[in-house]
């Protein structure tokens, strides 16, 4: 049973050999291959090379085009910096000091650079490893792409005080979302992210009214286009698993500070449920021998339909003999 295979049954509740390992890597990547995250965010050749160095190297079953959250919002307009090894910036944000829509411009999957670059790098995935390996497309979720156009502070603001606003401004780049998947699968992604982190900072009213519709609305649209969809939100989501249950995504990644049997309790039956061990203190700076104890006692916990994974990115420095205790071959138990 290839990569591919595993993936894919594990998720249709067939059986497998071994739990998937699915791995968010980005500077740890970059640096694993002797190169830096700026080139890995913006030159979509070093970020093939360096996920399928790992896939090989440390046995996981997905090769990912996740890089960082401005991949759109630079089609929008804003301008994005990418330093030397740190995480990209978005400078000027479009909407920082304007409710002005119309200065947004209008992003094309396969004309805007850093978008065109996402699709790329599917491309080639695709071209080498698409009956090898799950390849999984990236996009932002309709509250994180809003918060990056008007900042955080801005978008919650909104959120509270004009909502009307606030849902006209997620209407849009939830149809972009959608055209983003579309052009992802189109070139070859079987599954598609999402990334709407700042939905763990609301209430469950807001959420449930605001948000949870237009990731179901996006979650839908990919479903209908034949892909899978994993879900990401870092932070604790504890409050917004009601919500998050009816959203019928395939794949739940669950940070640290969430109870994985709490959210196996609220979840529909056969939603794989990925993570959870701390990046940091788990991963980083764990052992080998707390990794692996870790990663039985949660399968055990929550049972299937279950994948490797941490509770976010694996952190730039971690030891390998961590990220291979990480994903060392776990036998999947019926």
């Amino acid at each position: 049973m290839n990569s591919l295979e595993r993936y894919t049954n594990c998720i249709k509740g067939k059986p497998i050999d071994y739990l998937p390992r699915i791995p968010i890597v980005m500077q740890f990547a970059a640096e694993y291959i002797g190169s830096n995250y700026a080139s890995f965010a913006s030159k979509h050749k070093t970020l093939v090379r360096a996920n399928i160095r790992c896939a090989k190297d440390f046995s996981f079953d997905q090769l990912s085009a996740i890089s960082d959250p401005y991949r759109e919002t630079h089609g929008f307009g804003a301008d994005i910096e990418c330093p030397f090894n740190q995480v990209p910036k978005c400078i000027n944000p479009p909407l920082e000091n304007s409710l002005d829509l119309s200065l947004l411009k209008k992003p094309n999957s396969y004309k805007s650079e850093r978008m065109a670059d996402r699709i790329q790098a599917i491309q080639l995935y695709s071209k080498e490893y698409k009956n090898d390996y799950s390849i999984m497309g990236w996009i932002e979720g309709p509250a994180a792409e809003s918060s990056t156009l008007r900042t955080v502070n801005n978008f919650f603001v909104d959120l509270l005080l004009n909502s009307s606003f606030a849902c006209e401004l997620m209407d849009i780049c939830t149809e972009v979302s959608i055209n983003f998947a579309k052009a992802q699968i189109e070139s070859g992604a079987d599954t598609i992210g999402i990334g709407d982190a700042v939905a763990s900072q609301v209430s469950p009213q807001v959420y449930e009214k605001m948000i949870q519709p237009r990731e179901k609305r996006v979650i839908q649209a990919i479903h209908r286009m034949g892909a899978f969809v994993r879900l990401h939100i870092c932070g604790n989501i504890s409050h917004l698993l009601e919500g998050i249950a009816d959203l019928g995504v395939d794949i739940l990644d669950v940070d640290h500070m969430v109870s994985m049997k709490e959210v196996r309790k609220q979840m529909r039956e056969g939603t794989v449920l990925s993570g959870n061990i701390d990046p940091v203190e788990g991963i980083l700076r764990g052992s080998p021998a707390k990794i692996r104890e870790y990663i039985l006692n949660t399968y055990e916990e929550v049972g299937n339909p279950f994948m490797i994974n941490a509770g976010c990115e694996i952190p730039s420095g971690t030891p390998n003999e961590n990220v291979h205790a990480l994903c060392e071959s776990i036998d999947y138990q019926e």
